[in-house]
């Protein structure tokens, strides 16, 4: 079993996103487990803070070293290959490489920042990298941690198909388009296109699998 632990003070949006679809029947079939750490578990105080001004002075929230320490010591399991990551806009960028080299590891344990950021001592000596899903700010870390979660489970061996996982692999962005019944949609009076009628391309309807796979090729986005 693969171990998903993501530390966070909003569990309820991930918990609600992982409990649907693909990774709901991963858990099922015990090939992985996700869990949600509430980062307010783990304060002291009534009113369960969990971040303080900045040092020196700045605008925001930052988010305390030692909160995250008790944390993540907590997720942490025993004799398992461990990854600490820490999710962060000056990250290195999540890529399908990444997501393959991520899923060899038996736990990966994901820190969401949120308000302004996270006590850089995490960066420094809690986790093992910083990691960014793309060159744009977000509220929190939450979307980025479901991002990662969801690419790197759909990789893990009885998750998904073997076939299935090498025809949509975006490794090499080897994408073509694809069509479903009905062959041809009456669209009638529509908002989007002078034509009336949306039809499947002849040659996926030929039933000639040789020149279907040219055609996949020269349609794929990897010309």
């Amino acid at each position: 079993m693969r171990f998903f632990d993501v530390i966070t003070i909003f569990p309820d949006a991930l918990d609600s996103y992982f409990n649907e679809s693909i990774l709901r029947r991963a858990q099922k079939k015990k090939i992985v487990k996700f869990t949600t750490w509430d980062l307010r578990d783990f304060t002291k105080d009534k009113h369960r803070s969990v971040d303080d001004k900045p040092y020196g002075g700045g605008v925001g929230m930052i988010l305390k070293v030692d909160i995250i320490f008790k944390a993540v010591k907590k997720a942490l399991k025993k004799n398992k290959k461990t990854r600490i990551i820490l999710l962060s806009a000056k990250g290195k960028t999540f890529t399908q490489k990444e997501a393959q080299r991520l899923s060899k590891y038996d736990q990966l344990i994901l820190i969401s920042g949120h308000y302004e950021g996270v006590d850089e001592r995490v960066a420094k000596y809690i986790a093992d990298e910083e990691i960014s899903i793309g060159d744009y700010v977000l509220t929190g870390g939450e979307v980025p941690a479901m991002v990662i979660c969801d690419a790197v489970t759909r990789l893990i061996p009885g998750v998904i198909n073997k076939e299935s996982l090498k025809e949509e692999s975006t490794e090499d962005l080897n994408e073509y388009p694809q069509y479903t019944r009905p062959e041809i949609f009456d669209a009638k009076v529509n908002p989007f296109t002078k034509t009336k009628q949306w039809k499947v391309p002849k040659i996926l309807l030929s039933g000639h699998h040789k020149n279907i796979e040219e055609w996949k090729k020269k349609q794929s986005v990897a010309k």
